[in-house]
């Protein structure tokens, strides 16, 4: 993930949840995370516009949050 949050950091905000915590869990119960990593992207309304279980995509996600 260090590479995706230098090259979206003029643009998103990338924020590691620890799901071990009770916040983790909340929020991975929120997006339905079945699977460490996974990697979602949100919107600014709040909606998913791409989740991936597993070792992310450096370039899809790049992709996604730059448009």
């Amino acid at each position: 993930m260090n590479g995706i949050e230098s090259d979206v950091k003029s643009v998103a905000d990338v924020i590691r949840i620890d799901l071990a915590s009770r916040m983790g869990r909340e929020i991975g119960g929120r997006y339905s995370v079945t699977a460490v990593p996974t990697t979602v992207v949100v919107d600014a309304a709040g909606q998913v516009i791409y989740q991936h279980a597993g070792i992310p995509d450096r370039s899809a996600v790049v992709q996604v949050v730059m448009g």
